[in-house]
């Protein structure tokens, strides 16, 4: 496993009817992930707040491949897979690990960024751009112009 930017339990909040993580607790363990991506990257909330930017999402996709029970862990894979040359459209992909090492899910997402002042999309300011270049990328990355 590379790329582990969340690694924690998992709680009884979170387990279903079935006794089984439940759905929105993996969008929940992946976007935990990526605050921590940014934040190691060396873009945390302060900053964005500062500058009145924020990142949103277009799309959140979430491919269930094991469950996941009570009192395991898991751990968090953060990789961008598609990015625009100045950093206004990005992908990222997790993938989520139980206890075991047994890959659990995968969650695309889809992004911007988002000026909350103006309530508009977005670019980085360069200070934060040469920062958010830095995060890992995966094999398969594309850098997309549309």
């Amino acid at each position: 496993m590379k790329n582990i930017f969340f690694e924690g339990p998992v709680l009884w909040s979170q387990i279903d009817a079935n006794m089984h993580l439940r759905h929105s607790a993996y969008a929940d363990f992946a976007a935990q992930a990526r605050l921590a991506l940014l934040d190691q990257a060396g873009m945390d909330a302060k900053q964005f707040l500062k500058l009145q930017i924020g990142p949103i999402l277009f799309r959140e996709e979430l491919l269930y491949l094991r469950e996941i029970n009570p009192n395991d862990t898991v751990k968090v894979s953060c990789e961008m897979t598609k990015c625009r040359p100045d950093g206004s459209r990005w992908s990222i992909r997790h993938e989520i690990f139980r206890g075991d090492g047994t890959k659990s899910a995968i969650v695309n997402v889809d992004g911007a960024w988002m000026d909350t002042r103006a309530r508009k999309l977005g670019t980085l300011p360069p200070e934060l751009m040469e920062k958010f270049k830095a995060i890992p990328r995966s094999e398969d990355f594309v850098e997309i112009n549309s």
